[in-house]
């Protein structure tokens, strides 16, 4: 058990929030009772997310994706309404990680992404100072054909990729960045690599892989994604004594 100014105070100092700028804030975004003995983790805080930690009777929600977009109507009504209910009539702590989750070296969405489909790290591609160390850069095993690391994300990640082939060579380079970081295509291509891997596909991501001859894959938001919490949710576990469970709401984008 932990005090919930502890477990935000050591999971701000880990993931260096005060090093982003962001489309939200990041950390405590709903404070709930004093004290954390089971914290659930999540993708998104969706109702069914908030549903299950309910009923795992926990004291704290940990997720990639929380509330209060830059942006976004500020009313305090319809699904945001029920949402915020569920966490109040509960004492339910609401800790959100954007960007900052993202870009963790160890155990922030990239880098375990590249863990789990076996890729060595070996540098990054920044673009500016608002997302330091976000696109990460490194390379499989050996040369892959783009057909066969295809095969490979769809059997790690239980999804089918949405694969555009640039051309037909092999990959021994490749840049990456998960969720909807398909705008970072041009970062990767100045970055020499032969492929670049986010979640999510635009329009105009397609026509831009093609005409510079880049492999380029959209592996799912979700599924991308979900790797993060879970290493975060068990540093905090360790670190400071708590129950983590890790709880996946399928989502098919």
């Amino acid at each position: 058990m932990a005090r919930l100014s502890e477990l935000v105070a050591y999971a701000d100092h880990l993931l260096a929030v005060e090093n982003f700028t962001d489309y939200c804030p990041n950390g405590l975004q709903v404070q709930g009772r004093p004290e954390v003995k089971t914290l659930i983790g999540g993708v998104t805080a969706c109702q069914a997310l908030l549903d299950a930690a309910v009923g795992y009777r926990a004291d704290a929600v940990l997720v990639h994706h929380g509330y209060f977009w830059k942006g976004e109507d500020p009313r305090i009504t319809g699904m945001k309404r029920r949402r915020l209910a569920t966490l109040l009539r509960h004492d339910l702590s609401l800790l959100a990680y954007h960007l900052p989750l993202d870009a963790h070296p160890e155990l922030g969405n990239n880098a375990q992404l590249g863990r789990v489909l076996g890729l060595t790290v070996t540098g990054t591609a920044d673009g500016n100072s608002r997302t330091p160390g976000l696109v990460m850069l490194g390379e499989p095993a050996s040369p892959l054909p783009a057909d066969t690391f295809a095969a490979l994300i769809a059997a790690r990640l239980g999804r089918k990729p949405l694969h555009v082939a640039g051309d037909d060579r092999p990959i021994r380079r490749l840049a990456w960045c998960t969720g909807g970081a398909q705008s970072y295509i041009e970062l990767a291509l100045s970055a020499g690599v032969d492929a670049f891997l986010t979640g999510e596909a635009s329009e105009q991501t397609v026509h831009f892989a093609r005409e510079n001859g880049l492999h380029f894959f959209a592996a799912g938001h979700h599924a991308t994604e979900r790797y993060g919490v879970r290493a975060l949710g068990g540093q905090l576990a360790q670190r400071l004594s708590l129950n983590f469970v890790f709880v996946d709401i399928d989502n098919p984008v």
